[in-house]
């Protein structure tokens, strides 16, 4: 018996070598638009958009900056350790869509099913050990109750924060620097509190204009020139003087998430000095710019509502999750991040790596029925072999993190709100130049896991 194991085992492995070559050359585009859900263009009269990293995409400068000014704002009005000047921002240190323990001080990553992936808990800059985290959360799964609201924030009890757009990133960094500094220097803390400092000193470089003032005064270094939209001298930059004529309402400074429930606050008209006039708004005009409002008079004001709607924002919930749920607009969620998971996925080491993890899965499903000792000896070998393979299947993406789309196996926490919330996705919106305005997206028919894996589409190798 444990020849034949060993005997299938080599012949699937010869198999996966053989079939490497043929699944890579079926390689994906990165400028493909994926769909969730089943969507037509031609069903589509309006099209909005969200600015930052939506229209408009910034350079890995940006994230240095706030990082810094930050920083800096924790030592000069929180009184923070001068020593903290020494962090750099660590520019592949996080990926988008973890989670951060607020009373534990952890950054981590979990899956769909509210598991913690093992090997992407961090303390500081530094691994938490596998026996540590079971230990602290009894187990690697998180309760409900204890996940983030909905909107991906730590309130009402809530103990963990998701971060779920591209500007938390230096967040997410500085708050791994500074408990980095405190444990090295064995200074007693509260993660809360600290929490809560570095969320404000982020806070205040995006509210108080010096992110934007930044921007403005260095733009050629920082918007990468893909699309500006709704600053001004940003949009000219790209596209010219004449921009607001692409646009038929151009809104600043909406204030989502709360634009989209809130009903209290009224458009006001922005003069092209950025002064802002007391008039009551009774249309919204083309070649004119407002500011705040809130989507129940929007929709008052335009009569654009329903599927006919197709808005994108690179935020699955502060752009798209209330629009989709409540309002019935069709969403499009813009992952940057998409075109360079998929260079990685099409390369021949992933493909190798990824068809012979699978295949070595099912030998293990399959051969685990085998009771007697000397076979179980072989399937825990392979079992062995199983488990030091899948840490390679994280760190080809990301060292500390893995991909921002699964955990081993599973989705992530991420990737279940981004099927939910978004009817197509695509890594930037100039992917839609690649699509006429009649175009119908499909979503594949994945098999269901009770359902035969011979569909066409995934047997065509």
């Amino acid at each position: 018996m444990t020849e034949r194991l060993w005997s299938i085992y080599n012949e699937t492995k010869r198999q996966t070598e053989d079939l490497t070559p043929v699944i890579s050359t079926n390689s994906v585009n990165p400028d493909t638009i994926f769909a969730n859900n089943e969507m037509s263009l031609r069903d589509i009269e309006i099209y909005g958009f969200d600015y930052d990293y939506t229209l408009a995409f910034y350079s890995s400068h940006l994230h240095t900056l706030i990082f810094n000014i930050a920083r800096d704002i924790l030592i000069s009005n929180h009184r923070y350790p001068e020593g903290l000047r020494k962090y750099e921002y660590i520019p592949n240190f996080a990926v988008r869509g973890l989670h951060y323990d607020v009373q534990k001080a952890l950054l981590m990553k979990i899956d769909a099913f509210h598991y913690i992936q093992l090997g992407t808990v961090y303390r500081g800059l530094h691994p938490v050990p596998d026996e540590e985290v079971i230990a602290m959360y009894e187990g690697c799964h998180v309760p409900l109750e204890n996940m983030s609201d909905f909107y991906g924030k730590s309130s009402h009890g809530h103990t963990m924060k998701q971060f779920m757009d591209i500007f938390s990133l230096p967040e997410m960094t500085l708050l791994s620097c500074v408990n980095d500094f405190f444990m090295r220097h064995n200074i007693d803390y509260e993660p809360v509190h600290l929490y809560k400092d570095v969320k404000e000193a982020i806070r205040d470089v995006h509210v108080k204009g010096i992110m934007y003032r930044a921007v403005e005064a260095d733009i050629g270094n920082v918007i990468s020139p893909i699309f500006v939209f709704l600053r001004d001298r940003g949009m000219s930059y790209i596209v010219g003087k004449d921009w607001r004529d692409l646009f038929d309402v151009v809104i600043v400074q909406a204030d989502k998430p709360s634009f989209f429930n809130d009903r209290r606050k009224p458009f006001r008209r922005v003069t092209d000095k950025g002064a802002l006039l007391w008039d009551r708004i009774h249309r919204l005009e083309k070649g004119q710019i407002y500011k705040q409002g809130n989507l129940y008079e929007f929709l008052r004001l335009t009569g654009w509502r329903g599927s006919k709607v197709l808005y994108f924002g690179d935020h699955i919930y502060s752009d798209l999750a209330d629009l989709t749920l409540k309002h019935g607009w069709r969403t499009g969620a813009i992952i940057p991040e998409l075109r360079k998971e998929i260079k990685i996925m099409n390369t021949e080491q992933y493909v190798h790596m990824m068809t012979w993890l699978q295949a070595l899965t099912g030998l293990i499903e399959q051969m685990q029925v085998h009771r007697d000792s000397a076979s179980q000896a072989v399937v825990e070998e392979w079992i062995r072999e199983r488990e030091a393979m899948r840490p390679q299947t994280k760190d080809i993406f990301n060292a500390q993190f893995g991909s921002l789309f699964r955990t081993y196996h599973n989705p992530t926490y991420f990737s279940r709100r981004l099927s939910r919330f978004a009817d197509i996705y695509m890594a930037s919106i100039s992917c839609l130049l690649n699509y006429d305005l009649q175009h119908t997206f499909f979503p594949r028919r994945t098999p269901l896991q009770h359902e035969s894996p011979f569909w066409p589409e995934q047997s065509h190798f």
